[in-house]
């Protein structure tokens, strides 16, 4: 068994996901036994061959590389490649990730000591050096409605406020998806990701589901990576709007019918005005005049690949 089995999905964006591995492999302590999973995410067919003879030519032996015939998403990938893990830790890792230092030992250090946390991660920066935010609130109506900055105002002990830095630990809801680290215990326990979200609000989820069994999620600063914010997923009105085809989805699963209802009609009078001004909002509209079904995702409009 190792100590830790990283997960690393590639959709298209194979130099990105050889820098990634590169960086945990030079920053990692030799003596840390650990594998790393590369999840092919139906990418085109070059992507997949340039990331294939990089593996394969490779000098890590504990290096694997999956290919999906059909895209996913997040949690989809990361769970076919959970099926390949045989570690006590599991590290889910963007591939648009480089580690300025050995984060692995960081964090598996700070899982070791205290068997109620169940996922911690690190601080992220930009590659410019700048501190990008690295944990968030659970979505919730109030954060909605009245947003983070005033929850952190007016609650900051519930709600710390994610802009600070930190120089020691500190208890967060959850932290952000693009490094986290949980414990394969816990992770089993709450059935992993659920693989009904294409994209979006994964980890909110799955921290969700380990904080009802009392298991918390801390920040651990002093495990630093960059974050190319974005790189690995192109911004369109598609994806924003499978963002609150998510967040509904969520909302609903984690509070019920009349709060997805709420909130539902909420977006629904927000984007009829935004739509009036920004006529690409229609589309998104016209998701949430239909309810934003899952039926209205992404991941019922990928399509099986051979080549």
């Amino acid at each position: 068994m190792f100590d830790i089995a990283s997960i690393i999905i590639n959709y298209n964006s194979s130099k990105l996901t050889q820098e990634c591995i590169n960086s945990i492999i030079n920053k990692t302590n030799p003596t840390l036994n650990y594998q790393i999973i590369v999840v092919d995410n139906c990418s085109e067919k070059e992507d997949y061959l340039t990331l294939k003879r990089f593996c394969n030519s490779h000098s890590f032996t504990n290096l694997q590389l999956i290919r999906s015939k059909i895209n996913t998403g997040f949690g989809g990938g990361n769970m076919a490649g959970f099926l390949f893990t045989n570690a006590k830790y599991i590290a889910f890792v963007n591939n648009d990730t480089v580690f300025l230092n050995d984060c692995f030992s960081i964090l598996k250090t700070a899982l070791e000591k205290d068997n109620s946390i169940a996922m911690v991660g690190g601080q992220s920066y930009s590659e410019t050096g700048k501190q990008i935010v690295a944990f968030d609130h659970f979505a919730s109506i109030s954060k909605e409605l009245l947003g983070r900055d005033f929850l952190e105002k007016i609650h900051p002990k519930k709600y710390p406020k994610r802009k600070l830095e930190y120089a020691n630990p500190i208890q967060v809801n959850y932290v952000q998806g693009s490094f986290m680290l949980v414990r394969t215990e816990d992770f089993n326990s709450v059935g992993g990701f659920d693989t009904n979200i294409f994209l979006y609000y994964e980890e909110t989820d799955l921290c969700m589901r380990l904080a009802k069994k009392g298991k918390s999620c801390f920040l651990i600063p002093e495990a630093k990576y960059i974050h190319y914010h974005g790189a690995s997923t192109p911004q369109n009105i598609t994806i924003k709007t499978e963002l609150k085809i998510s967040l509904l989805y969520i909302i609903r699963k984690h509070y019920g019918f009349l709060s997805f209802y709420f909130l539902l009609n909420y977006l629904r009078i927000n984007y009829i005005f935004s739509s009036i001004f920004k006529p690409k909002y229609w589309y998104l509209l016209k998701i949430l005049l239909a309810g934003a079904p899952l039926s209205k995702s992404l991941k019922v409009k990928q399509i099986i690949k051979e080549f």
